[in-house]
Protein backbone atom coordinates (compact mmCIF):
# COMPACT_ATOMS: atom_id res chain seq x y z
CA UNK A 1 0.00 0.00 0.00
CA UNK A 2 1.23 3.56 -0.87
CA UNK A 3 0.93 5.89 1.28
CA UNK A 4 -0.04 9.55 0.72
CA UNK A 5 3.06 11.25 1.85
CA UNK A 6 5.56 8.26 0.15
CA UNK A 7 9.00 10.19 -0.50
CA UNK A 8 9.34 8.19 -3.93
CA UNK A 9 6.26 10.33 -5.36
CA UNK A 10 8.13 13.71 -4.86
CA UNK A 11 11.43 13.37 -5.74
CA UNK A 12 12.91 16.30 -7.28
CA UNK A 13 15.43 16.36 -9.81
CA UNK A 14 18.03 18.43 -7.65
CA UNK A 15 17.59 15.44 -4.71
CA UNK A 16 20.42 13.62 -6.47
CA UNK A 17 22.13 15.45 -8.55
CA UNK A 18 25.14 17.56 -7.21
CA UNK A 19 25.65 19.77 -10.01
CA UNK A 20 22.19 20.84 -10.58
CA UNK A 21 21.59 24.60 -10.75
CA UNK A 22 18.19 25.89 -10.36
CA UNK A 23 16.18 28.77 -12.80
CA UNK A 24 16.52 31.04 -10.30
CA UNK A 25 20.13 30.64 -9.58
CA UNK A 26 21.34 31.06 -13.23
CA UNK A 27 19.14 34.00 -14.05
CA UNK A 28 20.90 35.80 -11.26
CA UNK A 29 24.47 34.26 -12.11
CA UNK A 30 23.67 36.05 -15.39
CA UNK A 31 22.35 38.95 -14.02
CA UNK A 32 25.88 39.51 -12.48
CA UNK A 33 27.40 39.08 -16.01
CA UNK A 34 25.34 41.58 -17.51
CA UNK A 35 25.87 44.02 -14.25
CA UNK A 36 29.64 43.45 -15.14
CA UNK A 37 29.14 44.55 -19.23
CA UNK A 38 27.27 47.42 -17.97
CA UNK A 39 29.93 48.50 -16.14
CA UNK A 40 32.72 48.05 -18.85
CA UNK A 41 30.05 49.57 -21.05
CA UNK A 42 30.38 53.18 -18.76
CA UNK A 43 34.28 52.94 -19.14
CA UNK A 44 36.29 55.11 -21.30
CA UNK A 45 38.12 53.78 -23.87
CA UNK A 46 41.01 54.49 -22.75
CA UNK A 47 40.27 52.88 -19.51
CA UNK A 48 38.87 50.11 -21.01
CA UNK A 49 42.55 49.40 -23.55
CA UNK A 50 44.06 49.25 -19.70
CA UNK A 51 42.07 45.88 -18.88
CA UNK A 52 43.31 42.90 -20.41
CA UNK A 53 39.62 41.88 -22.27
CA UNK A 54 39.16 39.55 -25.09
CA UNK A 55 39.46 41.06 -28.45
CA UNK A 56 35.37 39.88 -29.27
CA UNK A 57 34.33 41.72 -25.82
CA UNK A 58 36.34 44.02 -26.30
CA UNK A 59 34.84 44.98 -29.88
CA UNK A 60 31.26 44.24 -28.45
CA UNK A 61 31.36 46.82 -25.73
CA UNK A 62 32.63 49.43 -28.01
CA UNK A 63 30.18 48.65 -29.99
CA UNK A 64 27.48 49.45 -27.53
CA UNK A 65 28.63 52.83 -27.02
CA UNK A 66 27.26 53.83 -30.28
CA UNK A 67 24.05 52.52 -29.74
CA UNK A 68 21.23 54.64 -28.13
CA UNK A 69 20.28 53.73 -24.05
CA UNK A 70 17.09 52.70 -23.12
CA UNK A 71 16.14 50.93 -27.16
CA UNK A 72 15.40 46.93 -26.92
CA UNK A 73 18.89 46.99 -29.22
CA UNK A 74 20.71 48.16 -26.46
CA UNK A 75 19.20 45.79 -23.80
CA UNK A 76 19.89 43.10 -26.39
CA UNK A 77 23.66 44.15 -26.91
CA UNK A 78 24.08 44.25 -23.05
CA UNK A 79 22.50 40.58 -22.91
CA UNK A 80 25.26 39.63 -25.69
CA UNK A 81 27.97 40.80 -23.44
CA UNK A 82 26.58 38.85 -20.47
CA UNK A 83 26.70 36.14 -22.56
CA UNK A 84 30.22 36.84 -23.71
CA UNK A 85 31.26 36.95 -20.09
CA UNK A 86 30.56 33.75 -19.00
CA UNK A 87 34.00 32.44 -20.52
CA UNK A 88 36.11 35.29 -18.02
CA UNK A 89 37.22 35.21 -14.52
CA UNK A 90 34.67 37.36 -12.90
CA UNK A 91 36.60 38.05 -10.09
CA UNK A 92 39.62 39.36 -11.36
CA UNK A 93 38.04 41.31 -13.44
CA UNK A 94 36.04 43.15 -11.07
CA UNK A 95 39.08 43.92 -9.22
CA UNK A 96 40.89 44.97 -12.61
CA UNK A 97 38.02 47.65 -12.87
CA UNK A 98 38.12 48.84 -9.30
CA UNK A 99 41.75 49.10 -9.89
CA UNK A 100 41.41 51.16 -13.15
CA UNK A 101 39.34 53.42 -11.79
CA UNK A 102 41.13 53.67 -8.17
CA UNK A 103 43.91 54.53 -10.79
CA UNK A 104 42.29 57.84 -11.68
CA UNK A 105 41.50 58.98 -8.58
CA UNK A 106 45.06 58.29 -7.09
CA UNK A 107 46.40 60.36 -10.13
CA UNK A 108 44.06 63.04 -9.25
CA UNK A 109 45.67 63.08 -5.34
CA UNK A 110 49.12 63.14 -6.81
CA UNK A 111 48.38 66.39 -8.63
CA UNK A 112 46.66 67.70 -5.96
CA UNK A 113 49.51 67.30 -3.63
CA UNK A 114 51.97 68.81 -6.44
CA UNK A 115 49.54 71.79 -6.61
CA UNK A 116 49.92 72.17 -2.99
CA UNK A 117 53.48 71.29 -2.88
CA UNK A 118 54.23 74.09 -5.53
CA UNK A 119 51.65 76.68 -3.77
CA UNK A 120 53.89 76.21 -0.77
CA UNK A 121 57.15 76.70 -2.67
CA UNK A 122 56.22 79.58 -4.46
CA UNK A 123 54.84 81.40 -1.11
CA UNK A 124 57.43 80.19 1.45
CA UNK A 125 60.63 80.63 -0.55
CA UNK A 126 64.13 79.10 0.42
CA UNK A 127 63.04 77.60 3.49
CA UNK A 128 60.50 75.16 2.01
CA UNK A 129 62.94 74.02 -0.81
CA UNK A 130 65.25 73.58 2.36
CA UNK A 131 62.35 71.03 3.95
CA UNK A 132 61.21 69.44 0.64
CA UNK A 133 64.74 68.19 -0.82
CA UNK A 134 65.46 67.29 2.70
CA UNK A 135 62.55 65.22 2.93
CA UNK A 136 63.04 63.85 -1.33
CA UNK A 137 66.60 64.41 -1.49
CA UNK A 138 66.08 62.92 -4.83
CA UNK A 139 65.07 66.62 -6.00
CA UNK A 140 67.87 69.35 -7.65
CA UNK A 141 67.73 72.57 -5.61
CA UNK A 142 68.92 74.33 -8.43
CA UNK A 143 65.93 73.25 -10.57
CA UNK A 144 63.51 73.72 -8.17
CA UNK A 145 65.02 77.59 -7.20
CA UNK A 146 65.21 78.41 -11.21
CA UNK A 147 61.32 77.21 -11.58
CA UNK A 148 59.92 78.78 -8.82
CA UNK A 149 61.82 82.28 -9.53
CA UNK A 150 60.66 81.91 -13.21
CA UNK A 151 57.05 81.09 -11.38
CA UNK A 152 57.22 84.57 -9.75
CA UNK A 153 58.32 86.55 -12.43
CA UNK A 154 55.50 85.29 -14.52
CA UNK A 155 52.64 85.90 -11.92
CA UNK A 156 53.95 89.39 -11.14
CA UNK A 157 53.76 89.81 -15.06
CA UNK A 158 50.12 88.65 -15.49
CA UNK A 159 48.21 87.29 -12.35
CA UNK A 160 45.24 86.42 -14.03
CA UNK A 161 46.91 83.61 -16.06
CA UNK A 162 48.29 80.29 -15.79
CA UNK A 163 52.44 80.13 -15.71
CA UNK A 164 54.18 77.61 -17.97
CA UNK A 165 56.56 77.50 -14.95
CA UNK A 166 54.19 76.61 -12.79
CA UNK A 167 52.99 73.65 -14.45
CA UNK A 168 56.48 72.66 -15.32
CA UNK A 169 57.21 73.05 -11.78
CA UNK A 170 54.23 70.56 -10.88
CA UNK A 171 55.27 68.32 -13.92
CA UNK A 172 58.64 68.27 -11.77
CA UNK A 173 57.35 67.29 -8.43
CA UNK A 174 54.50 64.83 -9.48
CA UNK A 175 57.20 62.66 -11.24
CA UNK A 176 59.60 63.09 -9.11
CA UNK A 177 57.95 62.52 -5.52
CA UNK A 178 56.65 59.06 -5.65
CA UNK A 179 54.48 58.25 -2.32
Amino acid sequence: MNIVGDSEHFKQPFDHDEDYVSRADAKREIAIYQELGMKLVALSKTQLSKLELDELIYDNVLKTKTIKVNTEAYRRHLQYIGKLMRNVDVEALQQDIKNVLNQNSNESAKQNVAEKLKDQLITEGDEAVQALIEKHPGLERQKLRQLIRQTKKELTKKPDQDSKSAVELVKYLRSEIAE
